[in-house]
């Protein structure tokens, strides 16, 4: 089964996720959802079969590593200021990431690192 990280439980992230959740038993994924709200994330969620609902503080950077570690793809639904170290760790963990923000010159700047580790780093 594949894991799909959603950090994030914003409201931007509804649609994503009720796609995600649809799509997830067809396509054999866990969709974990982590908001520092968990009453966001759970809400997102709901009692889907193939979801997870967590308290995700995704400012303490171990707690991200290890979530990050344990995912598949991870989309990063932060305010836009927090990308950067997310994309910082898939990065070191080799994992595919998403944002919905624009590319900045600092995530211009990781471009090399990006190709060097062989994933994916998608921005809008």
């Amino acid at each position: 089964m594949k894991r799909i990280l959603v950090i994030g439980a914003g409201r931007s992230s509804s649609t994503m996720i009720k796609y995600f959740l649809t799509q997830s038993q067809k396509e054999n994924w866990l969709i974990r959802v982590g908001d520092m709200q968990l009453s966001f994330a759970q809400e997102k969620v709901g009692n889907h079969v193939n979801g997870q609902a967590f308290k995700f503080d995704a400012l303490n950077g171990d707690e991200r590593r290890k979530e990050i570690s344990n995912s598949d793809i991870v989309i990063s639904m932060l305010p836009a200021r927090f990308h950067l170290e997310v994309v910082k760790d898939c990065i070191e963990l080799k994992k595919n990431v998403i944002t919905p923000s624009y590319i900045t010159d600092e995530m211009k700047a990781l471009n090399e690192q990006i190709k060097d580790a062989g994933i994916i780093a998608m921005n809008e």
